[in-house]
């Protein structure tokens, strides 16, 4: 089972706004900050979406090369000041224990590990990737493909965990069976990009599939 991260496992997006308005000012003092939820609606698609999309909302023309690093520099500073596992998470993944269980995401590979370790659930996976431990982001499906064949597994034995139509698209690229969840940071986009099955949290999924039904 390969898992997303932000909006799957770990609600981040408090960390991710105060590290974006953090930039904005370090770039050009005196910055309104962006809201929360308009972070949250540019995040999925990894820091450099994140970044340019807050730069363009902020209404400043800064070359994402010098951007991105001061980003970067911010959220380092600040990755579990408040992000935290979402309901049913830590329970959900006991007792999927028995499987063979991955992250990939596109949150830096370094980031998320140290932000899983903090939480004290990254020694339930087997693989935590993101970019730099792979050449592309989803949704290509190349990582999850090099989890597929690294971790000794075929396609049809592997699902999908994710919360939005990117992890969607990574799935079906890869001929991968995948489950949306619906606390995400975008539920919405399943309406264009449907997954096979959807749950409202881990306990779910392990419940589901403990009967066998999915």
């Amino acid at each position: 089972m390969v898992f997303d991260l932000d909006g799957t496992l770990v609600d981040s997006v408090g960390d991710l706004a105060s590290s974006v308005n953090a930039m904005l000012e370090r770039l050009a003092p005196g910055t309104p900050p962006l809201p929360v939820e308009t972070v949250r609606s540019f995040v999925g698609r990894g820091a450099g979406a994140l970044v340019e999309t807050s730069l363009a909302r902020a209404g400043l023309v800064v070359a994402l090369e010098k951007a991105l690093p001061v980003f970067l520099d911010c959220y380092r500073e600040r990755l579990l000041d408040t992000t935290h596992p979402y309901p049913g998470v830590a329970e959900g993944l006991d007792r999927l224990g028995d499987r063979t269980l991955a992250v990939l995401t596109n949150k830096p590979g370094d980031m998320s590990r140290e932000i899983l370790t903090g939480l004290g659930l990254a020694s339930r996976f087997a693989r935590i990737y993101g970019p730099g431990d792979v050449a592309s982001r989803k949704p290509d499906p190349a990582g999850l493909l090099r989890l597929v064949g690294e971790l000794g597994t075929t396609r049809a034995e592997t699902l999908m965990v994710g919360d939005s139509a990117i992890d969607v698209r990574t799935a079906r690229s890869a001929g991968v069976a995948v489950v949306g969840v619906t606390y995400g940071l975008d539920p919405s986009g399943f309406s264009a990009d449907p997954p096979d099955a959807r749950v409202d949290s881990l306990v779910e999924l392990a419940a589901r599939l403990e009967r066998g039904e999915l």
